[in-house]
Order: structure tokens, then sequence, then C-alpha cells
């Protein structure tokens, strides 16, 4: 390990240096291959030129640790895409592009333009299907049939704390979430469709709402979409004997709606006993805090 211990700039690397590093990178003693590690992180981004080759090697041990640590160069990127994004908006921005920005912070090589046709797809779909010139109510029926019957997606009742159903990537592979991603997606897909659709932070629950100068209709996109009045709102406040306070039917901001969605990971997090990643998402509720 003696040629690697002084500090070298990642330009200064001979080629012979990298070799070495490269060989040493699939040692099987786990403090060989530690201390490689470490020297390739100190490095940053740039080693990813030259461990992207063997990310394809014979060497089953290389390849997977060359992977790893592309992916780390390639989550470390995500995550100040997302920070910065964060800092640079006021409390409304753009609710799809904040979401694969923090998909990415987990999901670092996703296929955001596959994932924007997908939902494309869906939009190009309830297009030929829907009659705007229907009353609200039957055009939101149509969207969830389509959605909620057609797509089959649904609440995750029985893994409600997983961390996928945060992540709208894995919201539309496995076709099922929380409540608060699963009104992103219908969001989403309403503003596609021109339609007045926001969310709304109950305690406890998240719910959208269709509002308009004549009409105001809840949406419950965790069961199936079901249509909800704001009196059927405030039975839930009194059934969870919260207090019944105006602001919680009233639309959230998009920063406030990532707050929440973090707030949410950072405490799965937490109980996962998973530190870095509850590390980055308190990182990013500073930042949307500010």
């Amino acid at each position: 390990m003696e040629p690697f211990s002084t500090i070298i700039a990642p330009e200064e690397l001979r080629e012979s240096q990298k070799a070495a590093l490269i060989n040493l990178l699939s040692d099987e003693d786990p403090a060989v291959h530690e201390a490689v590690r470490r020297k390739i992180l100190s490095l940053g981004p740039v080693t990813r030129t030259w461990l992207q080759p063997h990310t394809l090697s014979s060497d089953p041990l290389l390849r997977r640790r060359a992977l790893e640590l592309i992916r780390h160069f390639d989550r470390q990127a995500a995550d100040d895409a997302f920070l910065g994004f964060c800092l640079r908006n006021g409390e409304e921005f753009d609710l799809e592009e904040g979401a694969w920005l923090l998909a990415r912070t987990q999901y670092p090589d996703i296929n955001i333009i596959a994932y924007q046709a997908l939902l494309d797809s869906f939009v190009a779909e309830l297009r030929q299907r829907i009659a705007f010139s229907q009353k609200p109510n039957q055009i939101l029926g149509q969207i969830n049939e389509y959605l909620f019957k057609e797509l089959a997606i649904t609440g995750n009742q029985k893994n409600y704390y997983d961390p996928d159903n945060s992540f709208l990537n894995r919201v539309l592979d496995r076709r099922t979430g929380n409540p608060i991603t699963l009104c992103l997606l219908y969001i989403v897909v309403a503003r596609r469709l021109r339609l007045p659709v926001v969310g709304v932070g109950l305690p406890g629950h998240f719910v959208c709402r269709y509002q308009s100068s004549s009409d105001e209709i809840y949406i419950d996109a965790f069961y199936h979409g079901r249509q909800l009045t704001r009196a059927d709102c405030i039975q839930h406040l009194v059934r969870g004997h919260y207090d019944l306070n105006d602001d919680y039917l009233t639309p959230v901001s998009a920063r406030r709606l990532f707050q929440r969605i973090c707030r949410n990971l950072h405490q799965i997090f937490l109980q996962l006993e998973m530190s870095e990643p509850a590390t980055r998402f308190q990182r990013y509720l500073v930042a949307l805090g500010k």
C-alpha cells in the first residue's frame, strides 16, 4: 500500500498507479479493499472514467466493486443536483422535475426519459377516453378507472413504510406507493391533461383536490381514487382527534409536499438504522426549510 499513501491529484496518476489501484480493488482481504476504496473515493468522480471499463470485467468481485464506486459518485452528483434544486427554488416549483431529481438520489442510473414517455402514454390513452365536456366527477372517474383498475395502481397497505413507496420511478415500476407519492403521480397526470388538481396535506393522510369555480372534489389516490367531499375530509380530522383547522384543507406548495416526502423517508431510514440515507434526507430537509 505504500505507493498510495501520498496524496496525488487525479490528473497526476500514472497509468501504472491506476492499474495498481484496480488490481488491489479486487483483493479479497477486506482491509486492503477498504484502503483502496477510500483512496479511490478521495480522488473524486474523475476516477469514474477509468473505473467504467471494469464494470464489464470477467472478475465478478472487481466488476461489483467498480460498479459500487461508480454508483457512489453518481449518487453524490444526484445528491448535489437535488440540493441545488431545493436551494434555487421558492415555495412553488416543477413537481415532476423535483420528483425525478429526488428519485435519482436513490436510483442514480434511472432512465428518466423512459419514465416520462410512460407517463405521456398514460395521458395519451386518457385523452382518447375523456370527453372534457363532461362533469368533473365523470372526468375524474374515467381517470380513476384507467389508473386504478386497468393499470392496477394501488396503495401499498401491506408494506406501508417501504422506502420505495416514496420514489416516483418505483411507484411506476411496482404500481404501488404511499398516499403522498400516489397523489404526486395523480397530479402529474392531471396537469398533463390541464386539469386543476392540487395536493392537500391532511394530518395522517394525503389527498388530491380538483378545484374549479363551481366544483370542489377531493380524491384519495391511496384508495383507488375514491372521490370525497369536504365533509368527508372534516370527518377524517374528527376521527383522528385533530383540530378543525382550515389550513389542513388548503393546497400544499411544492416545497411543503417535498418536505413531507423527505421527512417520511428520513424517519423510515432512521427506523431501519440506515445511517447514510438518513443523513442525506436530513440535509434535504434543511435545504427545503430555507
